[in-house]
């Protein structure tokens, strides 16, 4: 685990991630973009394996977060925001149901 390979494909994970969940906003896509090589660059020399594969796990689960959970707003006016969910985000809408189905 950490191998340099592993740990370029999730920087290069990352960035991609970066692209798809703040396209069209340049001030969020640089934000990220400095972040993310800030902390990979912070982390280069690290030699110990198991620090490595801590902070090969914190980056996984940062992508995920984002790729799952983050969504762009866009202000409409002074007290309006318009959502902007990507496709891959929207689920089909699964009415709840209070009472349980019984089995027979």
């Amino acid at each position: 685990m950490g191998s340099r390979a592993e740990v370029l494909k999730l920087f290069r994970a990352l960035h991609r991630t970066r692209q798809q969940v703040f396209k069209n906003d340049a001030r969020a896509l640089e934000a990220a973009r400095q972040k993310i090589n800030e902390e990979f660059r912070n982390h280069q020399d690290e030699t110990s394996s198991e620090r490595i594969a801590e902070l090969m796990k914190i980056g996984s689960d940062v992508e995920v977060l984002l790729r799952t959970s983050v969504i762009q707003g866009l202000h409409t006016g002074s007290d309006s925001l318009m959502l902007i969910p990507r496709k891959d985000l929207l689920l089909d809408n699964v009415p709840y149901c209070d009472t349980p189905t019984r089995k027979l």
